[in-house]
């Protein structure tokens, strides 16, 4: 060969990056990859579709659950909803360890959190509470069918 040392190193740097390029596994959407690790981590919780940036999800616990992707000015939002008017210690406690998870709080406050916003639901203040706890914008509301709760934290 009668190449050029600096054209010698040129290539073999090119064909090491192009080498290194092919054999990298494709990175997964965060989002997608946030899902996976919740319905690892979550008891009975199934991922469903995806559909517009909201990955719906599946648990006993609740009739409706999705998990919504970070966009511009949102960090990313939780939604679940049950059928039950007071809802029970299965329901909270799944949004507690979502919200720990999605989130990274401790699962003990987050559990507060969604207690507190459910709580406040009630004949005093109202069928719509918005509350704010360790950064987390809690709203709540409940229905004639049920309640639910969603969760999310603005970008800084």
């Amino acid at each position: 060969m009668n190449l050029a040392p600096a054209r010698l190193h040129i290539v073999t740097a090119a064909t090491i990056l192009f080498v290194s390029g092919m054999a990298s596994p494709a990175m997964a959407d965060p989002c997608d990859e946030l899902a996976r690790s919740l319905s690892q981590q979550i008891d009975g919780l199934k991922v469903g579709k995806t559909r517009g940036g909201i990955i719906y999800l599946q648990h006993p616990a609740a009739t409706q659950a999705s998990l919504g992707c970070s966009s511009r000015n949102r960090q990313g939002d939780f939604y679940a909803a049950t059928a039950q008017k007071k809802p029970s210690v299965e329901f909270t406690g799944f949004v507690a360890s979502a919200v720990a998870q999605i989130f990274t709080i401790p699962k003990k406050d987050a559990l507060r959190g969604v207690n507190r916003c459910l709580g406040r639901i009630g004949l005093l203040r109202g069928k719509d509470i918005k509350t704010r706890y360790r950064k987390l914008d809690i709203n709540c509301a409940g229905t004639k069918t049920g309640t639910n709760i969603t969760v999310s934290r603005e970008k800084e």
